[in-house]
């Protein structure tokens, strides 16, 4: 069984993370990835203090596994919520869009482990100098806020430059790609679009139609003028694009998949079928156990 420094230190069965996909994953989400043995993450998205305070209360009835949250520092109300994952004794916070510089030191303090995502070999160096306890290096494969570099690119460099652990993310939906992630160098895996089907998530069946029925080029990447690129499934919204607020909640909450925004990775055309997240976690490790066994005949 696949087995290192990630799961060991913080508790966990697989070296593996669930996204923190705004609109999606929730309390009873991160509960259940939580419970098969993965690491779940509520995301803060633009909850208030107080929201995002009710949804950790939430998740600590639905589990007495590790689990973490996922602050998305563009949030108005980040400085409130960088606050209230300390007094509900947190473990884990992993950020993203943007840099958690002006609150690593409290959260590091107060014994959170921190982990942020990273679409840069620069940016890792900066947050592993700040008390970084791991990163979590994105490629722009990923659904949602994506970079320029592709995970086949970004994962080795950073590991490279790094000391502290390293987990993939961006482009990882079977064992695989999981197993791939491990050749580069990472030592866990994030993986967002596969949990978007889980049966446990409770977003739109709309929704998830609309990630079921993916084909291979039917993501695409929008706001790279405005400066914060997105990548979703094509539909209306992203031929009529207009940034505004609100767009990925009819979506996944109120299943208008034509007008709302779908977020989406690449993999999305590798998802075949809604499966318990149990399954989905166990089926990818298994195979990757595997691949990186049967990598060793193609080496002479």
């Amino acid at each position: 069984m696949i087995s290192t420094v990630i799961d060991q230190t913080l508790g966990l069965e697989y070296p593996i993370f669930q996204g923190g996909m705004a609109w999606v994953a929730d309390a009873s989400l991160a509960a259940v990835v939580s419970n098969a043995g993965g690491l779940g993450l509520i995301a803060a998205m633009n909850s208030n203090g107080e929201q995002l305070r009710a949804e950790i209360r939430k998740c600590k009835e639905l589990t007495d596994k590790p689990f973490g949250v996922n602050i998305m520092l563009m949030s108005p109300f980040a400085d409130e919520v960088s606050d209230v994952v300390i007094e509900e004794g947190v473990k884990v916070v992993t950020t993203g869009a943007g840099n958690p510089g002006k609150y690593m030191a409290k959260w590091t303090e107060a014994g959170i482990r921190v982990i942020p995502v990273v679409p840069s070999v620069a940016l890792a160096r900066k947050m592993e100098k700040m008390g970084a306890f791991a990163l979590i290096a994105e490629g722009g494969e990923s659904g949602g806020h994506v970079g320029e570099l592709t995970t086949m690119a970004l994962v080795p460099q950073v590991v490279d430059a790094v000391s502290i652990p390293v987990i993939a993310a961006g482009g990882i939906c079977d064992g695989r790609q999981v197993a791939a992630a491990f050749m580069l160098g990472a030592v866990g895996v994030q993986v967002g679009t596969r949990f978007l089907v889980a049966e446990e998530c409770t977003i739109s069946q709309a929704y998830k139609d609309k990630v079921l029925k993916a084909k291979d080029i039917d993501s695409v990447v929008t706001g790279k003028r405005l400066g914060h690129p997105v990548r979703s499934i094509r539909n209306a919204f992203t031929r009529a694009y207009s940034k505004g607020a609100g767009v990925l909640r009819i979506a996944a909450r109120e299943g208008d998949v034509k007008n709302g925004c779908v977020l989406a990775g690449q993999v999305a055309s590798m998802v075949t079928k809604e499966q318990p997240a149990r399954d989905i976690i166990v089926e990818m490790f298994t195979e990757a156990e595997e691949v990186l066994k049967g990598a060793a005949k193609w080496v002479k």
